[in-house]
């Protein structure tokens, strides 16, 4: 196994396991503002007590992201090490603005809720977990901005064999971005929302702390579905952008071969890249055509006929140059 190998096994197990707690995180500090807030309101102990208890899973949470996320940090300058010197100038600056502006901010604030419940007013420690969840989602906001450069270059030039930012306004107001974010928040919530409801309904089926997981269920299904919807939409939307924006990704995700019409949504598959097709394969008829075109009617291009089209545009191209 080549070394360019081993660095996108490592990179991608990375990747995995901590999208996995970023998304737990990016809702969950959000429920548990909310629960702190009804506490306020209601001066309820129970609701006091279901933010400390949810408060601390995404305490838990939080670490792991931290430390997967630094693991990627390294794997930038290492694996991906002439990657780095090439974009440098622009994907670090949104991974410098995520620390200094949200991390920093969520870990100082992070602190004073913890160590503040008998030092602070409840209104002040509310204060401190709702900038917590703020600077938690900021944070995601930046990281999707370097991730939306990667996928929809904006505001540089190419000087000196590197990219250089031109125009700082552009990357931040990306069309990518903008389709982008609001998915990835909503997915979050949702991700959140059904950890809430799947541990509370094992404790009532286990009839422990019946008061406590019952009202803690009730909130984790009311914002799973409410947020599962605008999860579809915001999901919706973003499908519809990439179907123009990039073509061959959406072909890719769905393992579509051939152009079809309607077109089949791809729940999974087995792939046979050598010959170029599929082997096996679970799909929904015409949902990808509803997904682009909001009807089950609709014309998507096919890897093979957007392969053909690039290169007799541009010519035939490498994707990746193995080095020996």
């Amino acid at each position: 196994m080549s070394a360019l190998t081993l660095s996108q096994w490592q990179f991608a197990v990375a990747t995995t396991y901590h999208f996995l707690f970023v998304a737990v995180t990016l809702g969950l500090s959000i429920l548990v503002a909310y629960m702190e807030l009804l506490y306020i309101r209601t001066e309820d102990e129970l609701y006091k007590k279901m933010t400390q208890f949810w408060g601390k899973l995404f305490l838990v949470n939080f670490a792991m992201g931290v430390v997967t996320g630094i693991a990627q940090e390294f794997h930038f300058g290492m694996n991906w090490s002439e990657y780095s010197r090439f974009m440098g100038d622009i994907f670090g600056a949104p991974l410098a603005l995520e620390a200094l502006s949200a991390f920093f901010l969520e870990s100082v604030f992070l602190g004073i809720w913890i160590f503040g419940w008998d030092r602070l007013s409840k209104k002040l420690h509310a204060a401190a977990i709702v900038l917590v969840a703020f600077a938690a989602n900021l944070s995601a906001f930046w990281i999707l901005t370097a991730n939306s450069f990667m996928q929809a270059p904006v505001g540089y030039v190419l000087r000196n064999g590197r990219a250089e930012m031109t125009d700082f306004r552009a990357m931040v107001t990306n069309d990518y971005l903008v389709h982008q974010y609001p998915h990835v928040l909503t997915a979050g919530l949702v991700t959140a929302a059904f950890l809430v409801t799947a541990i509370s309904a094992y404790h009532l089926l286990q009839k422990s702390h019946l008061d406590f997981f019952r009202r803690s269920f009730r909130i984790g299904v009311s914002c799973a579905l409410f947020f599962a919807i605008l999860s579809t939409l915001t999901g919706h939307f973003q499908a519809q952008y990439i179907a123009k924006a990039q073509p061959m990704k959406l072909a890719a995700a769905e393992a579509l071969w051939e152009s079809a019409n309607p077109a089949y949504f791809t729940v999974i598959a087995a792939i046979d890249e050598s010959n170029q097709k599929n082997t096996f394969e679970v799909v929904i008829p015409g949902a990808l055509s509803f997904l682009v075109y909001n009807s089950f009617q609709g014309q998507i291009s096919g890897m093979k006929e957007i392969q053909k089209k690039y290169e007799k545009e541009h010519g035939p191209c490498i994707i990746i140059k193995r080095h020996k």
